[in-house]
């Protein structure tokens, strides 16, 4: 069965977002119904958008990374630009929300996103939630 999209583990994850400059990650478990009727919705996304790196991270089969990114509810969708995750949404999107969303991420101003970045640091370093 040939697929558009990567399973993501934690062996293989560091590696996919170091070597790729725009990934989108999919969090999902097999028992979670919104999950299965996001997948065929992620899966065009990804055959629809051929450069992009779509990425599932099977949270029950990779607790360890679900936990690293605080996931509390599936399916959750992240996207990932030049290592900073650009947007993180719980919820199974429609296909012209995900569509949306991609087109929007795609034109982000990566410059700006790592300025606003090394601005947040420190705050984070105190465990302050970052934005206003």
């Amino acid at each position: 069965m040939s697929s558009t999209t990567v399973e993501l583990t934690k062996e293989n994850f560091d590696q996919m977002v170091t070597d790729n400059e725009f990934v989108l990650i999919d969090f999902w478990a097999a028992w979670c119904g919104p999950c299965r009727m996001f997948a065929p919705v992620y899966e065009k996304a990804a055959q629809d958008n051929p450069d992009l790196v779509f990425g599932k991270v099977d949270t029950e089969a990779q607790p360890e990374l679900a936990a690293a990114f605080g996931i509390q509810s599936i399916p959750t969708l992240m996207i990932v630009r030049d290592q900073v995750a650009v947007f993180a949404q719980p919820g199974a999107l429609p296909e012209a929300a995900l569509a949306d969303v991609i087109g929007q991420a795609r034109k982000l101003d990566m410059d700006e996103v790592r300025k606003s970045v090394a601005g947040q640091k420190a705050e984070a370093a105190d465990g302050q939630p970052q934005g206003e």
